[in-house]
């Protein structure tokens, strides 16, 4: 794969972006269409929400229309509505967000619209496999899970933590071992159960899982699903307290609501946006974390010891810094198994990582 290290506005950073020598695309005369598609509602507190806050940001960018549909399922009814947004409203800059819209759906439409440009959310762009007009963007939001990690084991009492987790694919896994890994870098003996419910958005799933773990005495759960809401209302009216996840959840549970890892994605579109009218190429491959402005964490709130925002502030200032690792050897999994040798670290800009398959010792589940 093809990346340089360069963040999106020209400095050196940990943001990588890999860029095809193609030819300038020039901005028509009439502006920009940019296209967004939701799997879910856009006031979900949630996905959704983080990327429609991100879209809104640009609406305000003079030449640049904004087209959006949400509740677009990961099946031919995204192609659809891609196909309507290019043929009917224009769209030259097109960007399906959730995770099931890459592969086939998108780079079908890639194919069949090759003066379009395209970008997921979270797919692993490869200039060997993939089209041109193809790319993907995401940010190191496990870091913002280790940080949640961290103030959770200060607020647990029982010492078990707790995970709801839509589907055991490489970013979910990276989020739930940072976040382990994060409250046992506080005390190695604290446990992280962890539930799937093999679905991105399900209510009735999630609501079970929250309240299973509840039942085993978990006292701090967080997730990985399109909208949080219901874990985080349901952890709470259980008393337990709760991390978010993509937006701040903060107004749903005011009183037990520690921080959450948030995503920023403003500062995405517009990078790309202006690169568009400028008439310049689009990157390929893009990521980016703290450092960045890709992801953000929420406010502490009132449960937060001083001792634990002390702790998370530390880090974070370390994470600031750059090349910071919370996957490193030596490391087993949940089974026993080495998975990082000794000496070995993968930073948070590290490839392998959007590979992992594999969750981590101290974490209490099966990804199968």
């Amino acid at each position: 794969m093809d990346f340089a290290a360069q963040r999106p506005d020209g400095g050196a950073g940990a943001t990588a972006l890999g860029v095809l020598g193609l030819p300038a695309r020039q901005a028509r005369a009439a502006g920009l269409t940019v296209g967004f598609i939701y799997v879910g509602p856009k006031d979900d507190f949630g996905y959704n929400q983080a990327h429609a806050e991100g879209a809104a940001a640009i609406k305000g960018i003079s030449g640049v229309t904004v087209v959006e549909e949400e509740n677009v399922a990961e099946t031919v009814a995204v192609q659809k509505t891609m196909e309507s947004m290019i043929n009917l409203d224009g769209a030259s800059l097109v960007f399906p967000t959730s995770f099931g819209y890459f592969d086939p759906h998108m780079l079908a439409m890639c194919a069949k619209f090759p003066e379009v440009q395209f970008r997921h959310c979270g797919g692993l762009w490869d200039k060997a496999k993939h089209q041109a007009n193809a790319g993907s963007y995401f940010g190191y939001i496990g870091m913002g899970q280790y940080l949640n990690g961290i103030v959770a084991a200060h607020a647990s009492k029982s010492k078990k933590l707790g995970f709801v987790a839509a589907k055991p694919i490489p970013q979910v896994l990276l989020n739930i071992n940072s976040f382990a890994l994060g409250a046992r870098s506080v005390d190695p003996s604290i446990t992280t159960q962890v539930i799937f419910t093999g679905e991105w958005s399900m209510a009735v799933k999630e609501a079970e899982a929250t309240n299973a773990l509840a039942d085993q005495g978990v006292d701090v759960v967080t997730c990985h699903v399109d909208g949080p809401k219901v874990v985080v209302e349901t952890a709470a009216g259980r008393g337990a307290y709760v991390c978010g996840y993509h937006a701040s959840q903060a107004p749903l549970a005011p009183e037990k609501y520690l921080t959450g890892a948030e995503w920023n994605w403003a500062v995405v579109y517009k990078m790309f946006v202006e690169k568009a009218l400028a008439g310049e190429p689009l990157p390929n491959f893009v990521r980016g974390g703290l450092a960045d402005g890709f992801i953000k964490t929420s406010a502490y709130g009132p449960a937060v010891s001083a001792a634990a925002r002390a702790n998370a502030d530390a880090v974070k200032a370390e994470i600031l810094k750059g090349g910071y690792a919370v996957i490193k050897g030596p490391l087993k999994d949940n089974k026993g198994n080495e998975v990082v040798a000794a000496g070995k670290a993968y930073v948070e800009t590290a490839v392998e990582l959007e590979s992992l398959n594999y969750l981590v010792e101290g974490v209490i589940g099966s990804t199968s």
